[in-house]
């Protein structure tokens, strides 16, 4: 399966905004005492509560960095800033009862909690390094279009990769077959050392569980 390419890549933008945002964005930024050319900044600040916590800020649209993503809505440039994009892949700014509000298909990784990282290998050293990279750089690019995430939480001896889907694949019906022919196939063929991949995902938490109690 080839997930689709990341939002933003092609016509559509890589954070909408609604109509009500846009209106409430440029009514603040043209009480700016210099709105000319002012864009709206995006950056994923941190996490709190199994959710990502924003920055939002005016600034010169020309400061935009290079690597930074932009997209223009009328007259508004909005500046995601490096970094955040993948992250911010598919999410709407919206308004809501206090304010702006980013309504986000992403979510952070899970925590382990029960899963023992010590029994699952370890995070260090050129496997774990590489394994990353493939991550980073190529598969979770292409699972964030559908508000997906892969993260690495331990390579053991038997070169088994351990990982933790989250976001639209943490309960989606397809996580086994995305990991199968995806990511699985992306990892192997640029580390040879891997000789597994394995999900240790709690599916069943997931928004869209396929892992279903047993009924009585």
């Amino acid at each position: 399966m080839t997930p689709p390419d990341l939002p933003g890549d092609g016509p559509q933008p890589l954070l909408s905004i609604t109509e009500a945002a846009l209106a409430a964005v440029l009514a603040a930024r043209d009480g700016e005492p210099e709105p000319a050319g002012l864009g709206l900044f995006v950056e994923v600040a941190g996490t709190s509560n199994g959710a990502y916590t924003y920055d939002l800020w005016f600034e010169a649209a020309r400061d935009a960095g290079p690597g930074d993503h932009v997209d223009h809505h009328g007259d508004l440039a909005v500046v995601v800033q490096e970094g955040s994009a993948e992250r911010l892949a598919g999410a709407t700014l919206d308004v809501g009862s206090s304010g702006l509000v980013v309504l986000n298909p992403n979510t952070p990784p899970p925590e382990p909690g029960a899963v023992d990282l010590a029994a699952l290998g370890t995070l260090d050293g050129p496997v774990a390094d590489a394994v990353r990279r493939v991550l980073a750089e190529e598969v979770n690019p292409q699972i964030a279009g559908h508000g997906g995430r892969a993260d690495l939480v331990g390579v053991d001896d038997e070169g088994v990769a351990y990982l933790v889907l989250s976001g639209g694949c943490q309960g989606c019906g397809l996580a086994s077959v995305t990991l199968s022919q995806g990511i699985a196939v992306a990892i192997q063929d640029a580390v040879p050392e891997v000789q597994r991949v394995v999900d240790v995902t709690a599916h069943a938490e997931g928004a869209n569980p396929f892992y279903e109690a047993a009924k009585k």
